[in-house]
């Protein structure tokens, strides 16, 4: 058994909020919106964070790693400092998906559910993600959708990305 890790009180607020949304009866409700707090805080989903998120929403803790394991947003294990996600699914594949996750694998140096060696850079084979006009589709960190990614418009994000976390 993991033992429980501390988190912020800003991650504490913020998952407090997502737990008020439910009744007292349903707080498990929060279970994503809890996970995606304590990932941004941690980094990833270790096994102390589904034990952390399991004991403050009241939750078997094979019941949170369920849903960190089922929904490909969760890491469960450490990742660079930005995770790329490029859809690979048949619409991003009509229009050149296949090149853009070629270019990216070969650019970076690394396969599928790899990090570079200086950590910042993890690749990952996605879902759909609801963007198949965009096509190809890259997601970063969760948060940032990219569209039309082609090998010159990977070049910059790839290059823009560098120098933020450069300046971080």
């Amino acid at each position: 058994m993991t033992t429980t890790l501390h988190l912020s009180d800003k991650t504490l607020a913020d998952i407090a909020r997502n737990i008020a949304k439910y009744p007292p009866e349903q707080k498990q409700s929060a279970v994503m919106a809890s996970l995606i707090a304590a990932q941004t805080e941690v980094g990833w989903v270790s096994p102390e964070v589904i034990e952390t998120i399991a004991t403050i929403l009241g939750m078997p803790t094979i019941a949170v790693e369920e849903v960190a394991t089922f929904y490909n947003m969760y890491d469960t294990k450490p990742i660079g400092k930005y995770k790329l996600v490029i859809c690979t699914n048949l619409p991003c594949q009509l229009t050149h998906g296949e090149t853009a996750a070629t270019y990216l694998k070969e650019t970076l140096g690394i396969g599928f559910n790899e990090t570079t060696p200086c950590g910042t850079f993890t690749l990952k084979e996605g879902e759909c993600m609801g963007a198949c006009g965009d096509s190809p589709v890259m997601l970063v960190n969760n948060k940032r959708m990219c569209s039309f990614m082609s090998k010159e418009k990977i070049d910059v994000l790839l290059n823009e990305l560098r120098a933020e976390g450069k300046a971080a």
